[in-house]
């Protein structure tokens, strides 16, 4: 199968706007994404490949960011083997394994977590959903019901299974995420998990102990009201997807207008992870 592949530069573009683009581009038929210079590269099957629709789609973002490409086609590959050449195990805390089906099983960890490396953003390896994963497996999650914002490949949600959680629900408006999830949840033998796909609007009434949010500065600012809705009264919420300043001011402001209060961050280079906590009126 013969693929075509584009490569996107930037001259300046937010990660939102980023993960928004890229989720455009699977619509029209992308498949596989990797980070590049000045950008990414995005791959088609070439059979598949309307060059007109990709015009039309970058028109819609030109008023956000300035963007150019190139194609190029590429030669038959076995994308399993490039998938296994770019994707490493990870260890988190030395306590925690994140390994791909193709790995060997390594059982003197206590967790391990088995993902299936496609286009879902959520392997562990960026420093985001890591610094959440140290939020985890440090918080006390036995027992607890659990919501998983923006859940990618499911991976969070599926530590927090492994450390004793009630019940799971983990959402996310990208349907390859939420297939993701699905097949994520069974390789882990995860059976208290369930999917939806969509935004804020899908969160079911209920309440949870547990919030884990690793999105974006702006998705979560507009979703914090609703998480504060379905948020039990000393509930935490781990929160990450985003940068120091401004946006950690940002979001402290916004969660404070529904008595949810800052605790704690962590840092990885630019990117921020964060616990709040829903206080107790009175």
């Amino acid at each position: 199968m013969q693929y075509t592949k584009a490569i996107f530069t930037f001259k300046s573009i937010e990660d939102y706007q980023q993960d928004l683009l890229i989720s455009d581009l699977a619509d029209l038929g992308f498949d596989t994404f990797e980070d590049s210079e000045g950008g990414f590269t995005a791959f088609v099957i070439k059979d598949n490949f309307n060059e007109q629709e990709l015009k039309d789609l970058l028109t819609n973002y030109s008023e956000e960011f300035t963007t150019s490409y190139t194609l190029e086609d590429v030669a038959d590959e076995n994308w399993n083997a490039e998938w296994e050449k770019n994707f490493s195990p990870l260890i988190i805390d030395d306590v925690c394994y994140v390994r791909a089906t193709f790995h060997e099983p390594q059982p003197s960890y206590p967790y391990e977590i088995v993902i299936d490396p496609k286009m879902a953003f959520g392997t562990g390896h960026h420093q985001t959903t890591t610094m959440v994963m140290q939020y985890i497996l440090a918080a006390d999650l036995k027992d607890k019901n659990i919501l998983d914002m923006g859940c990618g490949t499911g991976i969070l949600a599926i530590l927090a299974a492994k450390l004793g959680a009630k019940s799971l629900m983990a959402i996310d408006y990208d349907d390859i995420c939420y297939e993701s999830t699905i097949e994520n949840a069974a390789l882990n033998q995860v059976d208290n998990l369930k999917a939806l796909c969509g935004s804020k609007e899908v969160i079911p009434n209920e309440e949870y102990d547990v919030i884990f949010a690793n999105i974006n500065r702006n998705i979560l600012l507009d979703q914090i009201h609703r998480y504060a809705e379905v948020l039990k009264a000393e509930g935490k919420i781990f929160f990450s997807g985003f940068y120091l300043d401004p946006d950690l001011g940002m979001i402290t402001a916004e969660c404070a207008k529904y008595g949810i209060k800052y605790i704690d961050h962590k840092q990885n280079g630019d990117w921020v992870a964060t616990q709040f906590e829903k206080k107790v009126e009175g």
